[in-house]
């Protein structure tokens, strides 16, 4: 598979601004995820990469081809990329034989590039049935194995899960990602999706209003958002305000830890839900506990801390009808006040 390299992208529809001046590398072998709210241009950046808009400046390249740049535009079907759109657009009249085959010259039909395919995305027995006789997410890997056929150094995926319902998506979209891994393809998925971008990327690119503002791993994008919406866009986040002075802040939850190069003096401290527990009466905040709702693995907590109301994950096996005491496990990220 080959490294694909997005420098200084930008496309604009009429007076509208889509994409800013996109930056993006793609290691080989690494899946990679755009995540972003819709509108912000993930799938315009996948659309000019697989060719089928054109930029409007900027340089695009996959190992050492320059598909986009100054006088150079190759054409989709000369790119030699693998596209699974959303709904998977298979073609009805067609088996899933003829469906993974189709685009597939004489030479890679004999090859047997088809039946290879389909062995590998779990499809041999289904050859000869049509996309109605099959299911959603037998579709999606019949989808996928079309876009694996022709041996493509890049694999696109444009929210293909989001047809299915959530269940079935999230087994789907496991079962995908192990099928990229196994063929050692490198590929792009897009999704609104942060517990899909993390369960399935190397690397997540958050994307807002055309550009990527956080490019990194999920763990490190989930623990050290650049800013408070990343922070949002990546989980629930709870948010206070505090005086930060050597390593620690003091907030409404009390003094917490720092992670390393937190601005001094006034800031935002940001948190996640389950970095909050219940502590020893002497060793926490009180609070008060106005409504529980029992979510199976956690419980979520709303509690009252002066004016101010907080919902928690908290542990769904423990009592929360009386005052609690809580306490911050770990350091929290800060952000200045500006």
């Amino acid at each position: 598979m080959s490294l694909l390299r997005v420098e200084a992208l930008r496309k604009s529809h009429g007076d509208h601004t889509v994409l800013k001046g996109v930056d993006l590398t793609v290691e080989p072998g690494l899946v990679v995820a755009l995540l972003g709210a819709s509108g912000c241009g993930k799938t315009t950046l996948l659309r000019l990469i697989a060719g089928f808009e054109t930029a409007d400046s900027g340089r695009i390249t996959l190992g050492d081809r320059v598909l986009h740049g100054p006088g150079i535009h190759v054409p989709a079907e000369r790119r030699r990329i693998g596209y699974v759109p959303q709904e998977g657009t298979l073609f009805p009249h067609l088996s899933v034989a003829a469906n993974v085959a189709f685009g597939l010259t004489r030479a890679e039909r004999r090859a047997g590039r088809a039946d290879e395919a389909m062995r590998l995305t779990g499809l041999a027995g289904l050859e000869h049935r049509y996309p109605h006789q099959i299911s959603g997410g037998q579709q999606q890997r019949t989808a996928l194995a079309r876009a694996l056929a022709p041996a493509p150094g890049l694999i696109l995926l444009d929210e293909p899960f989001n047809a299915l319902e959530l269940g079935l998506r999230r087994s789907v979209c496991a079962d995908v990602v192990a099928l990229l891994r196994t063929s050692a393809a490198t590929a792009i998925l897009v999704t609104h999706d942060p517990e899909e971008a993390f369960a399935s990327a190397d690397l997540v690119a958050v994307m807002r209003q055309g550009s990527i503002v956080q490019c990194a791993a999920p763990t490190v994008l989930y623990r050290h958002p650049i800013d408070v919406e990343v922070a949002r866009l990546t989980g629930q986040a709870i948010l206070l305000d505090g005086t930060a002075r050597d390593g620690t802040a003091t907030t409404m939850l009390g003094t917490v830890a720092l992670q390393p190069g937190a601005p001094s003096g006034p800031i935002r401290v940001m948190l996640r839900p389950e970095q909050v527990t219940l502590g020893p009466a002497d060793h926490g905040v009180a609070v008060r506990p106005l409504s529980s709702v029992f979510r199976g693995d956690h419980a979520l907590v709303t509690v009252a801390i002066g004016d101010t109301t907080l919902d928690l994950r908290l542990n769904p096996f423990d009592d929360y009808a009386d005052t609690l005491a809580l306490r911050v496990n770990g350091a929290c990220m800060a952000f200045a006040l500006t």
